[in-house]
């Protein structure tokens, strides 16, 4: 790491050697080279690049390849360029050079030289247009670019000299300093911001203008190049709406799918589907990836007269677009269904005497069809009387009402006790046009025994006797004790009453109620229609709190009026007594959600909210809280009042949620639950910092010239306690001889350098920031900015200057050093080797074989 970077150093002054004599120039014997040149250099000096050396018999040298007329070798090898270089122009040199002797031959070479131009940010980044314009719907998907800025630079595209920072510098209009669109520096790609998905209205502003600003060199050099464009954007309406409600006629015979409807995101490549509202057994609706929705075979109103179903959009990844919306479908009628009557035969009964017009019933039939449509319009009429006695006729029926009169004459039983008609019903008839066959239904006309006596009081006497009311059979049922916790919909009692009327008519039929002892509707009683019991059961939860001993007296009687003279008695009622006992139960709280509102700053100590909470047997109660996971309240066990115990902050938790729960004391210590929701409202208790860590920072020295840098700030609190914009100053008087900050918008400001006189070291700036809140709060940060040299527009620190790295110094000791080390083990390894060798010749001297060698 330390020899790239002092080869990198090397190579820096080697580009940059320029001059007219010999000095600083760096000379070497002739081989293949590359050398690195900056473009741009003055156009007015000569640029020495290298100076090669030959050996004897050469005296000069010669230079071919893409000169250019611009590269030179002088006699004595001296390698220089005469004017300035353009890497947009011509970016790579080849060259060869030979080494020529006095005859003009060569002696060395030719080796190949090449010259590579580096670039310098000496390009602007260009806008390809300079106005733009799109558009995007209301409330967009936030960070899904719906357009793209574009700009080039023509500088070297792997250096930062083209690395281009898009920026929003101006959104107008900008409501409540609210930025709707936010742009990736990088690609260009502008987006909506959440606020502004949420916000942009097309009804209160259809059009915004954006100034757009590219920056070279990534945005973070002050000496960078800029070029800005303006963008229109036009806010569309959301398309993403609930489609009206469609109606769909039943049974149809039209080929399946049919398109009904179409819902539509506000951008291509959603993914669509449907979800029911209900549960279905089958779910006749589909939806394709164009929004489409179809319903994908026949309805039947009369199984399902409406449909509500949920449609969705989605992204690539199943997430939710948007909120699902509620798609209505209503199932229109048709006449396909018959009238029907609820039972084979109708049984009417009429008193003898009955005067003409009396009223002896009504008949309903019904139709599955539409109500209230001409489809299930229902026509009434009678077709047949039998037996025709006395006469053909005697009744009638309203055409549309269905209701039964006498038309002729009055009955008497002794003609005949029951008459048989058949009437015809049909549907839709003379209005709709669409008739469906009639059904006809019969109706027995009973014709009960009465009193026809002219004697009054004859008839007085019999009817006495004919109309003797037998009803409840025990006139007290004795006591019943039930738990308070007895199951809704028990049966506690069987009441039986009986009459003599004819069986299984509205004469006879019971109705059992209740008169007194149940004024909480507890309790209810159910008629079988086969034996006339009436079921008493729990309708309501019993309570012993409030009704724990309860006399119930019930009364009997007929739907039908009773003739005159003839009233209900006391053999028509009945009673029983009922005892509820007590079961202990849990406390009750007033809420199932207790929630209060306080400031978070309120003192230690403060009643924030008081809960309540009684048990249904009036046990003492002791409250507690749980899930207090950060120790911020505490309890009255006795009141309930809720109390703070330790400082609160909206910034770690805006709702505090912990339960509370109450104990009965004694009993069987039951207890229950509740929730209590504790909402901080904010106060400017948090001072003003950087929006970001700024390290970094640099300028490159020495300095040429003023320079600045853009930093922004923030805080914690919500911006109605802040005030919207901060301001800024410096920390310190002595920062203040070399540094200045003026502010660019309500966030922002820029640090500036006051002259170029500064060392090559890192500088603390000391910031402050005010947010004008209610009360303002100061803070002050520190921006840590290093003067150093650049290499290629990165600064390059001195490596004694960085914290755990070995200066020059140090590295030259380390080097040498090393280079000792190897010279003693390089030393040993020949000395080794020379005693090895003596020794070997010292053997050879003592052996015979070697005599004869010797002489």
């Amino acid at each position: 790491m330390i020899g790239a970077r002092l080869h990198s150093l090397c190579l820096f002054m080697l580009c940059l050697t320029t001059g007219n004599g010999q000095d600083g120039k760096f000379s070497g014997p002739l081989k293949p080279m590359k050398f690195s040149i900056f473009e741009g250099q003055e156009s007015n000096q000569i640029i020495y690049i290298f100076q090669f050396k030959a050996d004897p018999p050469a005296v000069t040298f010669e230079l071919t390849g893409e000169t250019d007329n611009i590269f030179m070798i002088q006699p004595d090898g001296l390698l220089y360029c005469t004017r300035a270089l353009d890497r947009e122009t011509k970016a790579t040199y080849h060259l060869q050079l030979a080494a020529l002797d006095a005859q003009g031959v060569t002696v060395e070479g030719p080796v190949s030289i090449t010259i590579e131009v580096k670039d310098i940010n000496d390009n602007r980044p260009t806008f390809l247009q300079k106005k733009y314009e799109g558009s995007v719907r209301q409330n967009s998907r936030p960070g899904k670019p719906f357009m793209y800025v574009n700009a080039t630079d023509l500088d070297d595209p792997s250096t930062p000299n083209a690395q281009l920072f898009y920026q929003i510098v101006i959104q107008l209009p900008k409501v409540n300093n609210v930025m709707y669109f936010q742009i990736n520096n990088q690609t260009g790609a502008i987006s909506l911001t959440l606020q502004g998905s949420q916000e942009l209205d097309p009804v209160k502003n259809s059009n915004y203008n954006l100034l757009v600003s590219v920056k070279d060199m990534g945005g973070q050099n002050e000496n960078s190049f800029s070029d800005t464009a303006s963008v229109d954007i036009m806010v569309k309406e959301n398309i993403w709406k609930a489609p009206d409600a469609v109606e769909v006629i039943e049974n149809s015979t039209d080929p399946h799918p049919i398109k009904i409807t179409q819902v539509q995101w506000n951008e291509p490549g959603a993914q669509y589907s449907l979800a029911q509202k209900e549960k279905l057994e089958r779910f006749p609706f589909s939806i394709d990836q164009e929004g489409n929705i179809y319903v994908t075979q026949p309805l039947d109103r009369e199984e399902k007269d409406s449909y509500v179903f949920y449609a969705a959009a989605k992204d690539e990844y199943g997430k939710l677009l948007s909120y699902p919306l509620e798609v209505h479908v209503k199932v229109l009628d048709i006449n396909d269904n018959p009238p029907t009557c609820p039972s084979a035969v109708t049984v009417f009964e009429v008193q003898e005497n009955e005067v003409l017009g009396a009223s002896i019933g009504i008949f309903i039939a019904h139709d599955l069809d539409e109500a209230n449509t001409f489809n299930s319009i229902l026509k009434y009429k009678i077709v047949e009387q039998t037996p025709k006695v006395p006469i053909d006729g005697l009744f009638m029926i309203e055409e549309y009402e269905g209701k039964f009169q006498l038309a002729k004459q009055s009955l008497k039983k002794k003609d005949s006790p029951q008459y048989n008609l058949t009437v015809e019903v049909s549907n839709g008839a003379s209005i709709s046009g669409d008739i469906l066959p009639y059904f006809l239904h019969t109706f027995k006309t009973m014709v009960p025994n009465h009193c026809a006596s002219q004697d009054p009081y004859t008839v007085l006497d019999k009817c006495a006797q004919i109309y003797k009311k037998t009803f409840i059979q025990k006139r007290r049922y004795g006591v019943l004790t039930l738990p308070e916790d007895t199951a809704v919909g028990s049966v506690i009692l069987t009441i039986q009453a009986t009459d003599a009327d004819e069986p299984f008519t509205g004469s006879s039929r019971i109705l059992y109620r209740i008169t007194q002892g149940d004024d909480e509707g507890r309790l209810g009683i159910d008629t079988d229609p086969q034996t006339n019991a009436g079921y008493v059961t729990i309708k309501k939860p019993l309570d012993f709190e409030t009704a724990a001993v309860s006399t119930i007296m019930v009364q009997a009687e007929n739907p039908e009026p009773l003739v005159s003279g003839v009233v209900y008695n006391t053999s028509s009622f009945t009673s029983f007594r009922l005892i509820v006992t007590d079961v202990n139960e849990a406390p009750v709280f007033s809420q199932n959600i207790f929630q209060a509102k306080v400031s978070e700053d309120v003192a230690v100590g403060t009643k924030v909210y008081s809960v309540t909470a009684r048990d249904p047997e009036g046990l003492d109660i002791r409250y507690s809280l749980k899930g207090d996971t950060r120790g911020w309240l505490k309890i009255d066990a006795v009141t309930g009042e809720i109390f703070s115990v330790a400082p609160l902050d909206r910034e770690t938790e805006n709702v505090y949620r912990v339960q509370v729960v109450a104990t009965e004391v004694g009993g069987s210590s039951l207890s229950s639950t509740s929730h209590f929701h504790l909402m901080l409202a904010d106060v400017n208790d948090n001072p003003p910092r950087l929006a970001r860590d700024y390290t970094g920072l640099f300028f490159c020295h020495p300095v040429s010239a003023p320079g600045s840098l853009i930093f922004e700030a923030t805080d914690d609190d919500q911006q109605a306690f802040r005030g919207p914009q901060f301001t800024f100053g410096l920390g310190s008087e002595s920062s203040q001889r070399d540094w200045e900050v003026s502010k660019i918008n309500g966030t922002s400001a820029r640090l500036s350098t006051k002259h170029t006189n500064f060392e090559e070291r890192v500088y603390e700036i000391p910031i402050r920031i005010n947010d004008g809140g209610r009360p303002p709060l100061e803070g002050t940060v520190s921006l840590s900015v290093t003067f150093c040299k650049c290499v290629e527009g990165s600064c390059f620190r001195p490596v004694g200057e960085q914290a755990g790295m070995p200066t020059v110094g140090m590295a030259v000791g380390i080097l040498l050093t090393t280079f000792l080390i190897i010279g003693i083990i390089l030393a040993v390894v020949f000395i080794r080797i020379r005693n090895d060798k003596s020794k070997c010749n010292v053997e050879n001297t003592q052996s015979p074989e070697a005599t004869p060698l010797r002489r």
